[in-house]
């Protein structure tokens, strides 16, 4: 059956564009400054960052990355967060829970627990998969990104999340936010399983 939903998931890719959420300009901006904030932040936490946390950091951002877009995405990971450069150089948390689900046009995405959470969706958007959602803090039930107002801007409990997804095998994949609203300049989201 599954692998049925995932062909079905392939035949939709080239209509997922006209079904997806509109991006707003400054997510669609932060996704074009994606390598730029990437080096610096990489950068930075490779000069200054615990030598500890530059070996996790090195772990978290080997391998070649897969085709996205896989059943093997499908079910619960283990995620760490990794915040580069900004308030510090580099700074890893502990493992949280995380989820992925499948759907018709990509996949569901949530952070399901830590203080800062993540929910939303994972698309094809051009040549990349790209994950759009809300980040929000715990306990706060936050609107989906496409119902966020036109005038929306950071509170400090809600924000939106923009994010490239790598799939590196059936075990492990990233997460990578480029500039994301809080504490640093880029934030990779290691999933392991």
């Amino acid at each position: 059956m599954l692998p049925r939903i995932i062909f079905a998931l392939f035949a939709v890719l080239g209509t997922a564009a006209t079904a997806q959420t509109t991006l707003r300009p400054e997510d669609a901006a932060r996704l074009d400054y994606f390598a730029t904030a990437a080096g610096g932040a990489i950068l930075q936490a490779l000069s200054s960052g615990a030598p500890a946390d530059v070996s996790a950091l090195t772990q978290a951002l080997s391998g070649t990355p897969q085709i996205a877009f896989d059943e093997t995405l499908n079910g619960d990971w283990s995620c760490r967060t990794m915040k580069l450069g900004g308030l510090s150089p580099l700074v890893i948390y502990s493992p949280f829970k995380c989820r992925f689900g499948i759907e018709n046009d990509g996949f569901t995405f949530e952070k399901l627990t830590g203080s800062q959470r993540t929910k939303g969706k994972v698309t094809f958007r051009d040549g990349r998969a790209v994950y759009v959602g809300v980040g929000f803090v715990a306990g706060v039930t936050p609107p989906a990104y496409a119902d966020l107002p036109p005038d929306f801007t950071s509170d400090g409990s809600v924000q939106t999340d923009v994010a490239i997804l790598e799939r590196i095998s059936p075990t492990r994949a990233r997460l990578m936010f480029p500039s994301p609203a809080m504490e640093s300049d880029f934030d990779i989201l290691e999933l392991t399983r």
